[in-house]
């Protein structure tokens, strides 16, 4: 018997985990894999000593985020935040740059600079209210009007086929776009530009910023407070039917919508069951992991400072390239995020070393390798690229699908992220983690706010499990005072 037991260790696992122990219940936390850390993790893919980030990199949303902000993860582990948060190279070794600076920013931005100014200062002005709008749900929560007004009429003048409305260069329009494509999916459309606005303005505030050691810190971090709190975990276990949970009064599933009907069986309704299946998934990405003999020769030396660049040429490319993945195809020059770590971590490989993080977006479930379309792309603004190059290891979209069953099709987002899927995920209700199954809640991505690691999920369905079986509140999150050394 146990108060509790979650289902899954990745961020959103986790953070309900910690929440429910911090509340004083006994809980049990199950993990298909030797480790923790679902989409936080940072191993030795390709050589010992080179450490690589397997699934996400950079963090702007963890620092942004309600719940790692109570949680004090500025406190428990090391960030490491470039000036410059990101980059976009374009032809003729220009580059389009996004400086923690707005000012220094729109300086760069050349004609362009005042109507960035102009996109992006309500948001950081209203910064705490925008991302309030975009990590609650959209039905049920009031949230600041300023902020989510500002990001919704800037969403719809970057979300339509008026997009390009005021501009007269390519910079400005292609750092927004690089922005925007993170998540997979037609550009332009309302729900990307509303996801590459929030990621954007975020970039003027707290900046994007790398955990020293890798992805892995911030799992290592939930991980030591939960089980400081007397929480268990159950490595190498994966829960196939809810009978196995049978004595738990709670229980928390970070995983798919499908794998959610899966243990459940057939105890859900026919209609929830059906709603669970009709939950649509995006296309894919195939990532790319180099280890280098020195950094990336970028042909405009600015980027060299960058942590992460968005390498697909301009807003009109990038919209060819993701249309092309949309119709199922593998574009010759894809959309490319990189990360670029070990420029400000240089634990991350040996002396003289580099790793490079990078992936690309292909059709879901494509076992295609898409290295050479990466490099060639990234050699497109890096001259040289290809002689620095010492080894690299490609993990197809149908490989990351096998890696974590929560990635369908190699959907690293656990759902897509269209305009039905923002305001209902999984199901249109002001409470989406709540099944209806007394006790049994969604806390993965694929349920409200979605894709990122910011730990929210697993916060609201844990909020909402604590009032609804237990009658209390979310307990104090803070980490400890840090014991005086002398």
């Amino acid at each position: 018997m146990t108060d509790a037991a979650v289902v899954g260790s990745g961020p959103n696992g986790l953070a309900a985990a910690v929440i429910l122990a911090r509340a004083g219940l006994e809980v049990d936390l199950y993990e298909a894999r030797e480790s923790v850390g679902g989409g936080t993790r940072t191993e030795e893919l390709i050589e010992p000593g080179h450490w690589h980030d397997v699934c996400s990199a950079v963090h702007p949303m963890a620092m942004a985020s309600p719940f790692f902000r109570e949680f004090g993860i500025a406190e428990r582990i090391d960030w490491l935040v470039p000036e410059l948060s990101y980059g976009h190279p374009l032809d003729g070794g220009r580059a389009a740059l996004a400086y923690r600076d707005l000012d220094r920013t729109v300086d760069s931005l050349g004609v362009d600079g005042a109507i960035y100014r102009r996109l992006m200062e309500p948001l950081i002005r209203t910064t705490e209210q925008v991302v309030a709008t975009a990590l609650n749900p959209l039905l049920g929560v009031p949230r600041g009007a300023a902020g989510a007004i500002s990001l919704g009429l800037r969403a719809l003048w970057q979300g339509g086929p008026w997009w390009n409305v005021g501009f007269k260069g390519e910079l400005a329009p292609a750092l927004i776009s690089g922005a925007a494509a993170h998540p997979v999916g037609s550009l332009p459309s309302l729900a990307s530009s509303a996801a590459g606005l929030v990621l954007a303005h975020l970039a003027h505030t707290g900046g994007w910023p790398i955990p020293r050691g890798g992805s892995a810190r911030i799992a290592d971090a939930l991980l030591e407070d939960f089980v400081a709190h007397g929480g268990r975990v159950h490595r190498g276990h994966r829960i196939r039917d809810l009978a196995e949970l049978s004595g738990a009064k709670i229980v928390m599933a970070d995983t798919s919508p499908r794998a959610l009907d899966a243990i459940a069986g057939n105890r859900f309704p026919a209609r929830y069951s059906a709603a669970l299946q009709r939950f649509r998934y995006n296309n894919a990405a195939c990532k790319v992991d180099f280890i280098l003999s020195e950094p990336v020769p970028w042909q405009n030396q600015q980027l060299r400072s960058s942590g992460t660049l968005h390498v697909a040429g301009t807003r009109a490319e990038m919209a060819h390239a993701e249309a092309q993945v949309a119709r199922g195809e593998h574009p010759e020059k894809p959309y490319v995020l990189v990360s670029q770590p070990s420029l400000f971590d240089p634990d991350r490989a040996p002396a003289g070393r580099q790793v490079l993080w990078t992936y690309c977006h292909v059709p879901a479930g494509s076992t295609r390798d898409m290295t050479e379309a990466v490099v060639s792309q990234i050699e497109r603004f890096a001259p040289g690229f290809r002689d620095v190059v010492l080894h690299s290891k490609a993990i197809t979209a149908a490989q990351l699908a096998e890696y974590n069953v929560n990635y369908i099709g190699g959907d690293f987002g656990s759902g897509a992220t269209n305009l039905r899927q923002l305001i209902a995920r999984p199901v249109l209700s002001g409470a989406p983690w709540r099944t209806p199954l007394r006790g049994l809640y969604l806390c993965s991505s694929s349920s409200t706010p979605g894709p990122g690691v910011h730990g929210m999920s697993g916060m609201h369905a844990a909020r909402l499990a604590l009032k609804d079986i237990f009658g209390t509140d979310l307990p104090d999150l803070a980490p400890p005072p840090r014991s005086d050394i002398g």
